[in-house]
């Protein structure tokens, strides 16, 4: 008998992990995955689940035959494999054993949205393909996730009631609540095919830029202030009380004040400095570039992660390159500490600045539609970058739909102004003491290039001129009118092009 509300293929860390909260929702599910160890270890903790009142059943496929058999019609399959060709390999090998038309595949990996696209061409007439990209790793996945979904919209439909059920949920505050309370769910259909794995890609990149923010800010603290991490992770579980509430806030002051247990030393401090990377950054940063929407401080993220594995080379360099910097003898430290509290909150603004510039171009690009007031709000609990700031920004975005850039709305700029001071005081001391903020740095110049109404792009566009006839526009005639000046010849004359 068909019993199963929906199947989860891949029982790894992330499957596993939404399959049984599916299950403590009371949603019955079907599991498979190739891996024999997967699938005993799901219904072991299924089987510990369904002691208590109120669980959904877990039935163990032996197949995909048995997985499709088990299922209420129309089949919903959710795949939680890595991204890439199995994607399609596992689609197909639904069709084979007896997919049907009106069936619903759900692809929940960190799939490129071009992918995405794709499939949902590819798949048409012979499935209904759907996406929605997960954010909140293994442990937002079983509590609570936030949902980015898009493709068919009657998919969303049938799926909806599940989706809120498993996501994460904020009260009337934007704060985040409890597995089992009510409140509004983190999960939403963002438009057509490709909008929901997008906009999860930009998460992605600003999750990059938040990070390493925040790994500036300790960066400065422990090498100029020579403060301990213990105490620095101290002042960032202060901070998180404030404005600066946030996952990573709260997760970096608990790594902070953890001491190895092998060692007894702070952990931080013995973590090899080489970071890791799965891409979804990198393909934010590319994004931006070949959209023109200017996301440097995403961009330098990735950069920073590539120049930390660059180890050896970062080793010679401490030998033997020679500055001169500022001691930091003279630096007032509670003063300080308040100067990057400021740069930190302006700079992750900054950041969020860019990300949602860049979904506004490809939203525009593709007719997405995106309501960023509805991306804000599901960012609010469940995934990486949840901050309480988000509540502002979702605000901002309710109050005008259209607004130019995050920084233009009225709340931010009041803000940024009354804490600017601090931030450029810790660009600045960064600089003359020799420690890096590359991505701090970065955010503080694509807030001064948007306060400029005359950037230098005027010389360089005459440069390009010069040397490859680009031509030009003048400031005094339509832009649309181009111009060449005959730079090689004795009596310089414009000409129209």
């Amino acid at each position: 008998m068909s019993t199963s509300n929906i199947a989860m293929i891949g029982l790894g860390v992330m499957g596993k992990s939404l399959a049984l909260n599916l299950l403590d929702q009371g949603f019955n599910v079907t599991g498979f995955d190739i891996s024999h160890d997967h699938r005993e270890r799901t219904q072991t903790e299924a089987e510990e689940l369904a002691k208590q009142s109120g669980k959904g059943s877990f039935l163990n496929a032996s197949d995909l035959s048995h997985l499709l058999a088990s299922l209420v019609k129309p089949r919903v399959i959710a795949l939680s494999v890595p991204a890439g060709s199995i994607v399609e390999s596992v689609i197909d090998d639904l069709l084979e054993a007896g997919l049907e038309q009106n069936d619903i595949v759900i692809d929940t990996g960190n799939s490129l949205w071009t992918d995405t696209e794709a499939r949902e061409q590819k798949y048409q007439g012979k499935l209904r393909f759907f996406s929605t990209a997960v954010s909140g790793g293994e442990v937002g996945a079983r509590t609570g996730p936030a949902l980015m979904a898009s493709g068919d919209r009657e998919a969303w439909n049938y799926v909806q009631p599940m989706w809120e059920a498993i996501a994460a949920k904020v009260d009337d505050k934007g704060l985040p609540v409890g597995q089992f309370d009510q409140g509004e769910p983190c999960a939403a259909y963002l438009g057509p095919a490709g909008a929901g794995h997008y906009v999860k890609m930009v998460h992605n990149g600003i999750e990059y830029a938040d990070m390493q923010l925040i790994c500036e800010v300790y960066h400065f603290m422990s090498e100029v202030l020579e403060m301990p991490a213990q105490e620095i992770g101290r002042v960032f579980a202060e901070w998180n009380q404030g404005v600066l509430n946030s996952y990573l806030m709260e997760i970096s002051a608990e790594i902070l004040q953890t001491p190895d247990p092998i060692t007894s030393k702070p952990f931080v401090e013995i973590v090899l400095d080489k970071a890791g990377q799965k891409g979804t950054g990198l393909w934010t940063a590319v994004n931006s570039l070949q959209e023109g929407a200017p996301a440097p401080t995403i961009a330098q993220a990735v950069f920073a992660r590539a120049q930390s594995s660059q180890k050896q080379t970062r080793m010679m360099g401490a030998s033997l390159l020679k500055t001169h910097v500022k001691p930091s003898s003279g630096l007032n430290k509670e003063e300080t500490i308040a100067e990057l509290h400021e740069a930190l909150y302006c700079s992750k603004l900054s950041v969020y600045a860019q990300g949602f510039d860049l979904m506004k171009t490809m939203s525009a690009k593709e007719e997405w539609d995106l309501d960023f007031a509805h991306i804000a709000k599901i960012w609010r609990a469940g995934c990486i970058i949840r901050a309480i700031f988000l509540q502002d920004i979702s605000g901002a975005y309710r109050s005008a739909p259209e607004l130019d850039n995050l920084l233009f709305a009225p709340h931010f700029v009041d803000e940024v102004h009354s804490r600017s001071f601090g931030w450029r005081a810790a660009v600045a001391n960064s600089a003359l003491t020799g420690v890096p903020m590359p991505a701090i740095s970065s955010a503080l110049s694509y807030f001064d290039s948007l306060r400029c109404d005359v950037l230098p792009a005027n010389l360089l566009q005459a440069q390009r001129d010069y040397f490859g006839a680009h031509s030009y526009a003048r400031i005094d005639d339509d832009e649309a009118n181009k111009y060449h000046l005959t730079w090689s010849a004795e009596q310089r004359t414009q000409l129209s092009v």
